[in-house]
């Protein structure tokens, strides 16, 4: 049986600045020029890249957003509450795991420049997942949401906002 620190452990993931563990496990070796990309991309970018990411149920992924779509996939453990905040202000909830009777679905695109935020909803579990994004991922294009600047812009999410920012 898997465990948190087992998974940790053998696939060398280290803590990540949104909260929880990650590795990056590919990064494609064609590059997109960076004048062949939307404005909000300032340098070249690799075709597509992938982490793993665990989440514990005592941490969370705390609101962000990229300038890419970025795409979730279940692997293992308790299933994730996902949250986005759509650039209009739509509160969106999103369960990833693979119980489908009850609505949750193996896969989701979390659209770009949605604000995001995840979280185990077992109590002591973990959630292992996959994030693919395309164009690949730069820390440049990470965005970690500042609680009084997000409220600001939707105070409507003030409570869920609150609980998710780091």
């Amino acid at each position: 049986m898997n465990t948190a620190e087992k998974i940790i452990d053998r696939l060398n993931l280290q803590p990540h600045p949104e909260g929880g563990y990650f590795k990056e496990v590919y990064r494609s070796s064609d590059i997109i020029e960076a004048d062949a990309l939307p404005e909000a991309f300032k340098t070249e970018r690799n075709y597509s890249t992938s982490i793993y990411f665990l989440l514990t149920s005592d941490n969370f992924s705390a609101f962000h957003k990229i300038n890419q779509e970025e795409v979730w996939h279940f692997y293992d453990g308790s299933p994730l509450l996902l949250y986005t905040i759509s650039p209009s202000g739509e509160l969106t909830e999103i369960k990833i795991g693979r119980d489908l009777e009850n609505g949750e679905v193996p896969q989701y695109v979390v659209p770009r420049n949605y604000w995001f935020a995840a979280k185990s909803i077992q109590q002591n579990a973990f959630s292992f997942v996959g994030c693919t994004v395309a164009p690949g991922f730069d820390f440049s294009d990470f965005t970690l949401a500042k609680q009084e600047f997000l409220i600001k812009k939707y105070p409507q999410h003030k409570k869920i906002i609150e609980e998710f920012i780091r």
